[in-house]
């Protein structure tokens, strides 16, 4: 029976989340999961150059995968012949995997799965199964998308996120430093999530986002980056719409970080477990390959000061 009266509860944010046409469902890990099973996959071929969620999905649930190279280029090194139930998984490094790129890939081995969770702003090409997370974009505790042309039957249960909110309430109003073994422990919690439709409170919450704005804010902050440092950027780059970060390339990028991070500058470490075989461009771009951060929290003036360190760390 529906409650009326006593204490108010979080408002009905008015508004729409920017992918209103796409699957909702809990996190992009699961958005894959919801992929095996409606396409009734057996095996992923998936990049060395890759965290454990991937494989660790298959290994929970029971489908094979094998790894493959990625080149300098961040494109597949890849010439196999996929078997009927196989999928070749690409992921859009820092958005720098063009439309073009991924066309190509698709004409010549046909079932490709597309990873754009480096590249929320990056809309899903016809007949390419993508996958996107919200929580690497927006301050929401979960929440994963999937463009695809196929359906479960099954209804999904929704989730549940209100526990999930410590560490992102408390960074609102606190330090990131404070909250932070909350957010590893949030993190850590996805590996045991099952699949579900995204709850109430992330979709509401991803609702109130004014979209335009941060793809913007994003965008002139990448720019701004690109033009203090494109020079010393060991790294062609593209500039891709509503960036994650700025994909710095420099040599000791491991002790740049940690001095960074003594100036409260946080850059993360992406891939910092990767398998035993991974080549050695893998691991260089792992370790020395910097996403300086560029989102909608900072501007013009956070971007300057950042370029200041790290030019101090490179002299």
């Amino acid at each position: 029976m529906k409650e009326i009266g006593g204490y108010l509860e979080l408002e009905q944010f008015v508004g729409k989340p920017y992918y209103s046409d796409l699957i909702a469902v809990n996190n992009a890990r699961c958005a894959l999961l919801y992929l095996l099973r409606a396409r009734s996959i057996k095996k992923l071929y998936i990049p060395y150059f890759l965290c454990h969620s991937v494989s660790g999905i298959c290994d929970r649930e029971g489908y094979a995968y094998e790894y493959y190279h990625v080149g300098a280029d961040f494109l597949p090194i890849f010439d196999k012949t996929l078997g009927t139930d196989e999928y070749l998984y690409v992921v859009n490094y820092y958005g720098q995997v063009s439309d073009e790129a991924l066309l190509r890939l698709k004409d010549r081995h046909g079932r490709i799965i597309f990873d754009n969770v480096q590249a929320f702003f990056r809309r899903p090409l016809r007949g390419i199964d993508t996958v996107y997370s919200c929580r690497k974009f927006f301050g929401v505790p979960d929440g994963g998308y999937l463009s695809t042309d196929v359906r479960l039957f099954d209804t999904l249960p929704q989730d549940e996120s209100r526990d999930r909110m410590k560490h992102i309430l408390g960074r609102f109003e606190g330090s990131a430093s404070d909250y932070y073994a909350d957010f590893r422990a949030n993190d850590r919690s996805f590996v045991a999530l099952e699949l579900r439709e995204m709850s109430r409170l992330t979709q509401n919450l991803l609702g109130a986002i004014d979209y335009e704005a941060v793809r913007q804010k994003r965008n002139e902050n990448y720019t701004t980056l690109e033009r203090l440092l494109g020079s010393y950027n060991r790294l062609p780059l593209t500039s891709p719409d509503g960036a994650y970060a700025y994909p710095f390339y420099c040599e000791n990028g491991a002790t740049v970080r940690k001095k960074l991070a003594a100036e409260k500058i946080f850059v993360a470490t992406l891939w910092p477990e990767l398998p035993d075989a991974t080549g050695e461009t893998e691991r260089d771009y792992a370790e020395n390959i910097l996403p300086l951060p560029c989102d909608q929290r900072y501007g013009v003036e956070d971007m300057n000061r950042m370029v200041a360190e790290v030019m101090k760390c490179l002299s």
